[in-house]
């Protein structure tokens, strides 16, 4: 998946909802300029806005990722299983600020939590993000740089950290490989589409 399809997936999703910029502005938090923008350009916004963008038209983020159906299961599916070789990973080379993502639960609509493994890049140039609600990393490989706000972190192999993610925070690799981390973001901020 390339970063101009997937701005042609926001594009296609908000005129499939019948939703002007100025609402999609008002449910996302993002200005109309910045919307604007986004769907004008063959460059998709960072994560942490995709989710809120996501989150605005009551879909997951995969969905805006892939363009796929956004599930095949009804969105009351009690139990989600994505097997090993069934995740929905963009390709680093391609991928978003190259931050390699996969989706663990994309089968399953209507979700509070979104987990995902996400492998950062060793980008010193930082972008830091903001979003509703809390976020939990477990670092499988390490180390990551983790910056939250004012504060610098060295995360290893195996640390963890649950913080309140309306704070800007960001991360880079910084050994030889890339570190993989476990990434949960939770919201309990849930729109209805009107």
């Amino acid at each position: 998946m390339d970063e101009k399809r997937i701005v042609e997936n926001i594009k296609k999703v908000r005129l499939n909802h019948q939703m002007s910029l100025d609402k999609l502005a008002k449910r996302s938090g993002l200005t109309k300029g910045y919307l604007s923008k986004i769907e004008n350009s063959h460059k998709a916004p960072p994560f942490s806005t995709l989710v809120k963008i996501a989150k605005a038209f009551e879909v997951d983020v995969t969905f805006l990722i892939s363009g796929d159906v956004e599930s095949k299961a009804p969105g009351n599916m009690r139990i989600c299983i994505v097997k090993a070789n069934e995740g929905k990973g963009i390709n680093p080379k391609i991928n978003i600020h190259d931050f390699y993502y996969e989706s663990l639960a994309y089968k399953k609509s209507g979700k509070s939590m979104e987990p995902f493994i996400v492998m950062p890049s060793f980008d010193k140039k930082q972008h830091p993000f903001t979003h509703d609600g809390e976020e939990f990393m477990h670092i499988f490989d390490g180390p990551f740089e983790f910056i939250y706000g004012d504060e610098k972190h060295i995360l290893e192999k195996g640390d963890s950290i649950y913080f309140d993610s309306s704070v800007p925070h960001c991360g880079r690799s910084i050994g030889k490989e890339r570190a993989k981390i476990l990434v949960v973001l939770y919201s309990n901020k849930r729109s209805t589409l009107q």
